[in-house]
């Protein structure tokens, strides 16, 4: 899991930036994010400072990943999406710490930029750029709901986000705002997104797969350990009861 690369799909960055300067900017995300592994400067740190020049974006945190039992390594994956484009990152090493710290995130947005503002709590994809006239408008539907739809050249937008792009609707919306109003990250209204909401597992089953074959395999060993103590223990016992009936 140690190779750091990104991957574009798109054809061009946010804000008329040219073929040159997106090859450039690829170039030093790769030098940047390659110098992660257990250096001090968290990784999300490394692709901000990688992007400082790019006017609006945000870092989905895609997936999460922990290798060893005893002596553990944890990862990231990040999707970094722009307004017309999208990169996304390999694994990337992260601290204990760190990792623990998003931990509940994932499939959310753990960092947003837009011209107008910065977004530093989790939110679900697509919500930062809500209610902005620059990206779309409320629309009904034929139920009669109020939805958030993107138009133009910000149509794209939800697309980029993959599978976690789900609609957003009034009501959603305003929890949101409501949740960021007390500086806390929003699940949504049935706390669908998240590590522990139903979006995350249908877009990423392989992270529960992991986390599940993982858990199997610790009580395995568990079992394994303690089965091993048991025998030696009754061993013992046999031993020093043949030498007191002597």
């Amino acid at each position: 899991m140690k190779r750091y690369y990104l991957k574009k799909t798109g054809n061009r960055a946010a804000g008329g930036v040219s073929v040159t300067q997106v090859y450039l900017l690829l170039f030093a995300v790769v030098l940047f994010v390659s110098g992660c592994g257990r250096s001090s400067s968290p990784p999300l740190e490394k692709l901000k400072t990688a992007l400082v020049n790019v006017p609006s974006y945000s870092i989905l945190l895609e997936d999460m990943a922990e290798e060893g039992s005893f002596s553990k390594t944890y990862f990231h994956k990040y999707r970094v999406i722009q307004e017309d484009s999208q990169w996304s990152s390999d694994w990337m090493e992260v601290s204990k710490d760190y990792y623990d710290q998003y931990r509940d995130f994932l499939g959310m947005c753990i960092y947003v930029k837009t011209p107008e503002k910065e977004i530093t709590e989790a939110t679900p994809p697509g919500y930062a750029y809500v209610g902005n006239p620059r990206y779309g408008e409320w629309r009904q539907n034929s139920s009669g709901q109020t939805f958030w739809e993107f138009y133009g050249k910000y149509a794209l937008i939800s697309n980029l986000f993959g599978g976690w792009y789900r609609p957003i609707y009034r009501n959603d919306y305003t929890g949101y705002r409501n949740a960021r109003a007390r500086h806390e990250p929003y699940f949504g209204r049935n706390r669908e997104y998240g590590t522990r909401g139903r979006v995350a597992r249908t877009v990423k089953p392989n992270f529960y797969s992991r986390k599940q074959a993982r858990v199997s395999k610790g009580k395995s060993a568990f079992t394994r350990k303690v089965a091993n103590r048991v025998g030696r223990t009754r061993t013992g016992y046999r031993s020093r009861s043949g030498g007191v009936g002597k």
